[in-house]
């Protein structure tokens, strides 16, 4: 989900530091992937960069479903019949997301993924599925019917239809992998942005910390708030680009696992966090809870954030987000 965002910096320009930003786009993931590092030089900057791009190569081929070999994918492809043996990444990531769907009271899932045929946003659906579809849908999802084993490494789906998905959580988990990556390699400043899925770390050239800007869907030429990032991760979730209509009604994308229908009432909401795993996924699952329950957890969690934009374009924030401080003019 692309997160309207500007980020002011200088990139491919030699300061008296020796050192120089330089910024790499590509697509990924199916998404538009954005690279950013500080270094001493170009060349060394552009290492980083391609090193960046492996670990994504390399990430996706545990956790996409879309890909048959992958651990994921044969999870699903033995729901119901035996458990799977993944690696530790997987299985760790695996009961991260369980703990976030106990969180948010099942609003984010990652076993929502056997709802795929149900709902389409590719322009292809002509018209609404049937409430007998969707109740079959929603009987499959379920993430207290995704058995994990640590003793052996696996992961095991106790209903035959079952689907692991981990496109709510995953993005942010690679940003975080490659942040983890370059640090330990010893680059001291820079910006991950996976389709809006961002993590920062250290600071421009000129000694200005990264900045983000949050802009309204519903008035997308004006930016309403400039945040800092320092050493921190931001993510929006939002129903603005890919969504169907019915009988005059707007059905977004985001679908609420509990009922099988797409979440309504927000139209975006952004999650300020340390990580950018966390931020993904909860982002989601506030957005399908709602601007009052959502709310309401994240004032409950310290050091978490959030910005909702409800879909009359009214704007909403989370206690520790102080608007006014932040808006632009």
């Amino acid at each position: 989900m692309r997160l309207f965002i500007f980020i002011p910096f200088f990139f491919t320009v030699a300061l008296a530091s020796a050192q120089v930003t330089q910024k790499r786009t590509l697509s990924m993931l199916g998404s538009p992937f954005e690279m950013t590092v500080v270094a001493k030089d170009i060349p060394e900057a552009d290492l980083y960069i391609d090193m960046s791009v492996a670990e994504v190569s390399r990430i996706e081929n545990l956790i996409s479903d879309w890909i048959p070999t992958t651990p994921i994918s044969q999870v699903n492809k033995y729901a119901g019949i035996k458990p799977v043996e993944v690696p530790q990444e997987v299985l760790d990531l695996v009961e991260r997301s369980i703990r976030i769907s106990e969180l948010t009271s099942g609003a984010f899932d990652i076993s929502y993924a056997s709802m795929d045929k149900i709902w389409k946003f590719d322009g292809s659906m002509t018209q609404m599925p049937t409430q007998e579809a969707i109740k079959n849908s929603v009987s499959k999802v379920g993430y207290k019917n995704i058995i994990i084993d640590k003793k052996n490494s696996t992961i095991f789906l106790k209903n035959e239809g079952m689907k692991l998905g981990l496109g709510g959580i995953g993005q942010g988990f690679i940003a975080d992998k490659i942040k983890a990556l370059l640090t330990s390699k010893g680059v001291v400043a820079g910006i991950v942005n996976i389709s809006g899925d961002i993590n920062t770390w250290g600071k421009q050239t000129n000694g200005e910390k990264w900045k983000v800007g949050i802009k309204n869907p519903l008035n997308k030429n004006k930016i309403f708030a400039t945040f800092p990032l320092v050493d921190s991760a931001v993510e929006t979730s939002g129903s603005y680009e890919k969504y169907v209509t019915f009988n005059g009604k707007r059905y977004s994308h985001i679908i609420d696992t509990r009922t099988g229908y797409p979440a309504s009432g927000v139209i975006s909401v952004s999650v300020f966090a340390k990580t950018t795993e966390f931020a993904d996924a909860l982002a989601t699952g506030i957005f399908v809870m709602g601007v009052d329950v959502g709310l309401d957890l994240v004032n409950q969690l310290p050091g978490i954030g959030c910005i909702y934009v409800d879909e009359n374009g009214k704007i909403f924030a989370s206690k520790n987000i102080d608007l006014k401080k932040y808006k632009d003019e």
